[in-house]
Formats: C-alpha cells, structure tokens, sequence
C-alpha cells in the first residue's frame, strides 16, 4: 500500500510539474516552417525542438515570468519573454545575414562564434548549401575562400588550402562526422566517395593551415569538417532528383544523372534512425592532352619516340643503333576504359538517448561504391572501389568517445599506363617489335633511298600492322599479331585480360584490401573547473596494408604498424571578456618515428563598445608522418620503381633484372637481384647521370671529366614533416550589414617530405671514389654506359630551407535590399633555394592568385531566389610524378536560379557552370574541364 501512495504521489508530482507549457510555431521570412529549431529556457536546462511543421510545446517546472531563446543553423538567434503559462507564441526568425556570428565546434573544439575564432575558418551552412550553383554542395566547396580545387575526374575533385597542393593530397584532412575518409591505402580523400548527400548536410566548416595541434598528423594543410542532420531533429523523407549534361570538347555532349533519398525517423525521445541513399552517373571530362613529354612533335609521324601525355604505351622506349631512340605506340586514355563515372553510396544509423540530457550513442554505416580516375605516378581507372566505415560513438554535453575502422577494396581498378603495355604485347613482345622496327627502317634507307621520316613511317607500319614497305618484298611476314585496334574484338579481349590480370609484366590489376582502426576521445571539463575551459584528449589508430604484394611488399602477409597521440587546451578571457587566450598542445607518436610535440597559442581581441572589431594572432605547428606509401610501397612502374623507406621495407622490396651483353662481357651474371638498398644507398642523382651521359655523347673519349659529373644521391631515410605557421588576422561588421576578414600568414617548413628520382648501377659501387685503375670505378662506369642501371623514386626529406606566406581578404555586403556582394582574393607563394638540394621537386602547384565573387538574392521575390559566382586565378607551375606544366589562367563564370513550390514542400533549381567558358585545366595530365548545366527538384518537408 505504501508503495501504491508513492507512485501515485511521484505521479501527481509528475503531472503537477509539467503543467508549466510554452507551445507556438517557429517560420522562416518566406513564412515557411523551420523544423529542428531549438527552442530553450534561458538560464534552465529545459528544452525542446520543432517537428517537420515548425511546431514546438516546452514543457517545464519553470514558472513565468522567464525567457526563452529560439536558434536554428543559418538564422539569427530571437529571445521571447514568456509572461504566463499556456502561452502560445509565432516566432519568426530571419535568415542569418552576418556570417561572422555563426557558431562554429572545429577551430577550438567547442561552440564558439566565427567571429572570436582564434584561426581562420570558413563555413557553409543549410542556406549556404541551397544557394551554391554547383551540382552538388562538394562541388560549390570550391567557393569559399582559401579553397583551391584539383580536379582528376568529374567525380574526383581534391580540396587544398595554402599551397603545396596534389591530386593525391595527403596533407589535407576531410573528417564526416567525426570520422576521417581517407583512403587506407591510398592515404587521401577520394572526394566525395563516401561524404555526404546534399540533403542531409547539416554544416560544414573549412580551417585552412596547421591544424595539428588538436587534430593530430595529417591536419598539416588544413582540414574539413562534414556534419550531418540529427535524425532527432530532423525527420521526415527527402528526396532529390537531378538532371543535367556536360559538354566538353573530347568527350561532346553527355547526360548527367544524380538521385539522392534520405530517411529519418524519431521513434520516441530515447531512440531515433536514419538512412541515405545516392546514386549518380556521368560521362568523364576525357583526358586527351597530346602533347609529347619526350619532346619534339606530337605525333610519331614527326617523332618516332613521341610519349603522348594521355597516350599510354608509347613509354615502351628503347635505343636502336644507327636508328635512334624509339617508342612504341600508344593507346589514348579514352581507349582505355569506358569513361563513364558512377558512384552509390549509402549510409545508415541508429541513435539512442538512454537518458534524460544530451547523452546519445550513434551506430552508424556508411558505404561508397564508385567508378572514376585517380592521377599519381599513373592514371588509374578506379572500377567498382568500394569503401566502407562503421562507427560507434559515445557523445554527451561535454565529451565525446568514438571508434571506427575504414575498410577499403579496389575492386576492378587498374592502371592504363600498365593496361596499355600489355595489350601491345599481347599482340607483339617488345622485342620482336622493336626488331621489326630496326629492320625494315634500315633496308628503307639502304635499298629504298627513303629519307628519315618516310624510312620511320615504313618501319612502324611494318612493326605495327606486318604491312612491308613497297619495294621490300623480300621482308619476312613478323610473327607476331598486327597492332589491335581499339575496339576491335583483339583489343576487348587483350584489355580484359590485363585489367584481370596482377602480375604487372602481364597485367594491369592492382589489389587492395586495406584498413584502419581509430579510435578518439575528448572531455571538456568546463563544467567542473570554472577559472578557465579545459579539454584532454587524445586517439589511436592501426594501419593494415594489404595489397597482396602488388602495391606494398606485403607478399607475405598484411602489414601493419600503430600511432597514437594526446592533447590538451586550456581557454581563458580576460578584460571583461574581451580578451581570449587559447592555449594547446598534442604529442604524437608513431611506431615507426620519433615523437612529436605540436603546440598552438593564441589571442583574439574583441575591440569597440559592442565588440565587433576582432584582431587575431596564432603561433601554431602542424607535423605530418609518413604515409603507407612512404614507407612501404613496392611498386614497379616500369621506367621507374617506386620504394618506401621504413628500413625494414628496403630488404622486403626485391626485383630481378637482366644485365646487357656488354656487363655479362665483364664477367657480370645475366641477371642480378636488386633490392631497396640499392636506391637508398647506392644510387646517383638523375640530374647528374642525365649531364654524364649527355657529356659522354659529346665526347666520348673524356670520360673523367664526365664522370666528375656524377653526384651521389644516397637519399635519408624519410621522417615526420614539421611546419611552423604564423597568422594574424582581423574580422568585423561595418554598419551592420559588411562583414570583412582579413588573415596573413607565414610558414616555416622543416623536413619537408618530398619524392627524388635516383639512379643506381646494377653493379659497381657509387661510393667508391673515382679511381680509374679501380675496377669497381670501372663496373660503376660500364653499368651506367651499358643502361645496366635503373630509376628509382625514393620518400625523404630534403634539406632546403622552405618558406610560404599569404595574404587573404573576404568582404561581404548587402548592396541593394536583399542582394548580397561577396568579393574574396588569396595570395599565395614559397621560397627555396634550389641549389640547397637541386633534386629537390616543390610541387607547390598553387597560383599566386586567386579571386573569387558572388551575388545573390535568396528573396528576389516571392519564393524565387538566384545566385552567381565566378572565380580567377593566374596560370602557376604543375610538378607531379605524373607531368610537369603550366596550368594556364582562367576565368570560370556559374550561376543559378531557384524557386520554392511551399504547398508541395520542394525547390526547383537549375544551374550551369562554366558558363560561355572554354574547357579549362586544373591538373596537368587530367580531363580538361568543360560546361555543365543541370535542374534538380528536391522535396524537403
């Protein structure tokens, strides 16, 4: 019985306490419901939020009179002073005008607003998002300030900020709620893959620079934060659909199809879930450059070694006498594979909140399945590669715990180059072709008279097509298959079996299997120590390669390798909060490398009587460590190997080469056994090989002097990367309605990890000093004159002093009601001394500078929104392994125009890029980039 009264009292009680209730409607200025705004009691932990319709009740032991305060991303904050209960109220919150009073978590860890951000931050919001005119939200990223893009594929664009910029841009983080997406084994984003959908992006923010203070090794250029809605607070089905075609001069006029669904459901306060689904299809911007990176005339009627840039085969080269150096032909890229993009992904998750509060666990899956290309030392077609992640997250008010691993499989991908050589040899080996080259060129010169060109064009139809060169009928018919024509029943087959195929002396297929586990952790303790906001934290992660020996030399078995690291901050304001102190530090360590201490320290200052004009300094250090690759790839690229340096790796790394007929004359063996040893520590810089030979062809008689040339390389085994960056910077608003920003930086790079081409010997010692009465000197000096030598690229440091610095300014304005004027420019440029380390490559890859602008109107007028933006950059120097070049300037105009249907919920937009432009580079060796336009209609209720 007692037991019976106690509930009925605690139930009573229960019902008494909730009968304080504030119920009303939260619109936008178009009058259209904003679900998911939050609506709280200032002062009180009582709080709640909208359903699809806007609606809200909050109920609380809170008796009136009190305040509350309703907030949504992209709106202004609006308090309401509550007088009584029962009340109902109509809140209407306008859209966020001023950028700089957004709130923003990445750049300290915690809620603060861009304004008092101690670093630079950029941000796209939900109304951000629906005014970008490009296809998709990723794509518009390229916008913001500080955002440079490198686009490899029409689905595959790379993000970097300040310079030293790559398709494969290992020195730039992307983390999607929390999670980073980097390749396991490729050690980079690869765009979009497994990101988000344009409906379920809640925010995302940029932090250009060294981030590695409190996001550890890879945050060295900068870092992205992708978030994603809370199925909590927001529910309900959405949906998109869009069309489009993309024009471009090598490839024409194709369609363009992309279909988002997202799905959320809040079953009760405690449980919720949620699941997107994405597919998109494109036709690829064709790589087609032509032009020869051998030198001398496009095309081998003109030069019989042309290598064609997006030609692959034609790397086949070799030196004939008394005919000159030759290259086979080649296949074009297009040729090569089906030039079509697809990609579907899908994620899905589960949220729970066990208790009262802000306690809530997330299981979530996300997977991406994607056809498209990827530029490094080759191009590869990525064919079906599929990435998966799965997460489980702890998060509360204060602290967060999460876990995840990324598992990656590479699928049909394959390398071009590669598929390319192995078609040609399917249908003729090297050397009977090369055989049936020298032959029929020599008789055309000794019986045909023929001049040089006419002798080359008969040789490469006879060694092409078996077709004999008219007056030589006595030439026998070559053993070998004619030349396969692309798209020839010969050609498929041959293709087919080098995509299917590993072993790269036969095929073209490239396996991986990798993965990574990470965990992280961090607690705010701002509710526990009240003199200053403290937070400690810190993460770990395994890699595991597992290529099967055909990237790695993991031929034996996965390898793997750990880090781990720690961090802590401490905030604190001063001068009745006008000043802001922010103090961290992370230690990191890899079990292959020493440790690494980042610290970060800065200042921001809030001047003027409302504290709108805010001046920032930051000293802050970021580190990278050296990737999978770095350390452990193995992988024969054909003129050249590619060898990681961790040192177990140069004994793991093994080829077997055949020596000439003049190194076996020296007693030397038909084959010899290399190892990573020999790029390491017996090697000569390519420069100074390249100047002995072109000395020894000049005067063949003075081989000392030309030997005096050489340079040992004998590059160092590569380390972590540190650099040390300075920043200063000022934000404010003007009148109320302009917002500048302005940051200027420094950097200080110290072992900057870079790649070298070096050349060892098959045999011979380099180290052994010049003694021409020596037969080592002499082997050394045979093996380089007898091509019995090969190019590796090497992973190290180099030794040169490297600095950047740049300039940034962003001003926005309202100039005529509701249009809204944004300019921004960058600049941007390094310095080194060449001559500290000649073999050094900088692959800065960033134009001096940069404009941008955009006008816009979301409320032009009932319902009818449009936007414009355009970018400028100068033309700047393309370093790769791939190509080197200059990516001209260009002047890219996009825009477009959106109207809202509110009875049925949904926005009709249609956009195009490019717009009136011509096709235009970003990459050297990359499709270049056409027109596109594109109409969606998303329903979002």
């Amino acid at each position: 019985m007692r037991v019976y009264l106690l509930f009925l009292s605690l139930f009573f009680c229960s019902l008494t306490f909730a009968q304080n209730s504030i119920s009303g409607i939260v619109t936008d200025s178009s009058n259209q419901p904003i679900p998911g705004a939050n609506i709280k009691i200032v002062g009180d932990s009582s709080g709640t939020t909208t359903d699809l319709d806007g609606a809200f009740t909050l109920q609380s032991t809170a008796k009136p009179p009190f305040t509350i305060e309703v907030t949504s991303v992209g709106y202004r904050s609006q308090k309401i002073a509550i007088s009584s209960n029962n009340q109902k109220i109509a809140v209407t919150l306008l859209d966020e005008e001023n950028k700089l009073d957004e709130i923003v978590v990445s750049a300290s860890r915690t809620p603060e607003r861009v304004i008092e951000s101690p670093v630079t931050i950029e941000r796209m919001g939900i109304q951000q998002i629906k005014n970008t005119t490009a296809p998709t939200f990723y794509d518009g990223l390229e916008n913001l300030k500080e955002v440079h893009f490198n686009t490899s594929s029409i689905s595959f664009k790379s993000i970097n900020t300040r310079g030293f910029s790559s398709v494969a841009n290992t020195r730039f983080m992307q983390l999607v709620d929390g999670m980073d997406n980097s390749s396991p084994a490729l050690n980079f984003v690869l765009g979009n893959l497994i990101g988000l959908s344009d409906i379920d992006v809640a925010s995302v923010e940029l932090l250009p620079g060294a981030s590695s203070a409190l996001y550890g090794a890879n945050a060295f250029n900068g870092i992205l934060f992708m978030n994603s809605k809370n199925p909590f607070t927001n529910q309900g089905i959405s949906t998109y659909v869009k069309y489009g075609q993309t024009t471009q001069q090598a490839a024409g006029t194709n369609d363009y199809f992309d279909f988002g669904l997202r799905a959320a459901k809040a079953f009760s306060k405690h449980f919720a879930a949620k699941g997107n689904f994405n597919f998109l299809r494109a036709t690829e911007w064709i790589a087609a450059d032509q032009r020869s990176i051998t030198g001398g005339s496009v095309g081998h009627a003109n030069n019989q070694n042309y290598d064609g840039l997006n030609l692959y085969g034609d790397e086949v080269t070799t030196f004939i006498t008394n005919v000159g150096q030759v290259s086979r032909t080649g296949y074009r890229e297009q040729d090569l594979n089906d030039n079509k993009v697809r990609s579907v992904k899908a994620d899905f998750s589960l949220h729970f909140k066990p208790w009262e509060g802000e306690t809530e666990i997330i299981l979530q899956h996300k997977i991406g399945l994607g056809s498209t290309i990827y530029q490094g030392a080759n191009r590869y077609a990525l064919g079906d590669f599929f990435m998966q992640q799965s997460k489980l997250e702890i998060k509360g008010k204060n602290f967060f715990v999460r876990g995840y691993v990324t598992d990656e499989d590479a699928g049909n991908s394959y390398d071009m180059r590669f598929a390319a050589w192995n078609v040609n040899r399917a249908a003729k080996s090297d050397t009977e072709w090369f055989t049936n080259y020298a032959t029929a060129y020599q008789l055309s010169g000794a019986v045909l008279g023929t001049n040089a060109q006419q002798s080359a064009a008969n040789a490469r139809n006879y060694a092409d097509f078996n077709i004999k060169p008219t007056g030589l009928p006595f030439l026998p018919t070559p053993a070998g298959s004619a030349r396969f024509e692309p798209g020839s029943i010969q050609f498929k087959n041959a293709l087919a079996a080098a995509i299917a195929e590993p072993d790269l002396t036969k095929g073209a297929k490239f396996i991986d299997q990798s993965k990574i586990y990470h965990s992280d952790v961090n607690y705010n303790f701002k509710d526990l120590v009240k003199f200053a906001e403290i937070q400690l934290g810190g993460s770990f992660r395994q890699y595991e390669m597992n290529s099967q020996g055909t990237i790695f030399t993991d031929f034996d078995g996965p390898l793997r390798y750990n880090e781990y690291g720690a961090y802590g901050q401490l905030t604190k304001k001063f001068m009745e909060d006008r000043l802001k102190f922010t103090g961290s530090a992370r230690y990191d360590k890899s079990q292959n490398f020493n440790g690494n201490i980042s610290p970060r320290v800065s200042l921001v200052y809030s001047a003027g009587e409302a504290k709108r004009h805010n001046f920032r300094a930051s000293y802050q250090t970021g580190f990278r460590n050296p990737t999978t690759q770095d350390q452990y790839i193995g992988l024969d690229l054909g003129p050249f190997a590619l060898i990681g340096s961790a040192p177990e790796n140069l004994d793991r790394f093994t080829e077997v080469r055949g020596v000439s007929a003049a190194g076996q004359a020296l007693g030397i063996p038909s084959t010899l056994t290399l190892t990573g040893q020999n790029a390491y520590n017996n090697s000569y810089t390519l420069t100074s090989v390249q100047a002995f030979s072109a000395a020894i062809a000049a005067n063949p008689t003075n081989v000392p002097a030309a030997a005096a040339l050489l340079k040992t390389a004998n590059p160092r085994l590569v380390k972590p990367e540190e650099v040390q960056a300075i920043e200063l910077g000022y934000r404010s608003v003007v009148n109320n309605d302009l917002s500048i920003d302005v940051n200027g930086y420094y950097n200080i790079y110290n072992d900057f990890m870079n790649t070298s081409r070096v050349i060892s010997p098959y045999y011979g010692d380099v180290n052994t000093v010049f003694d021409f009465g020596n037969p080592a000197t002499l082997a050394t000096l045979s093996a380089l004159g007898n091509g019995d030598r090969r190019v590796y690229q090497v992973y190290t440091n180099t030794t040169a002093k490297i600095t950047s610095l740049g300039f940034g300014l962003g001003l926005s304005k309202k100039v005529y009601k509701d249009f809204e004027l944004g300019v921004n420019y960058n600049y941007a440029e390094f310095n080194f001394n060449q001559e500290e380390d000649p073999s050094f490559v900088a692959g800065f890859n960033t134009p001096k500078h940069r404009v941008k602008a955009s006008l816009g109107n979301a409320s032009l007028f009932e319902n009818f929104g449009f936007n414009i933006n355009a970018r400028y950059n100068t033309e700047y120097l393309w370093q790769s392994s791939f190509a080197d070049g200059i990516v001209p300037e260009n002047t890219v105009l996009d825009a477009q125009i959106n109207y809202g249907f509110p009875k049925l919920k949904s926005v009709l937009k249609v956009g195009a890029t490019n717009i009136g432009g011509k096709d235009y580079i970003q990459v050297i060796g990359a499709g270049a980039i056409g027109q596109q336009w594109f109409a969606s209609w998303t329903i979002n209720p």
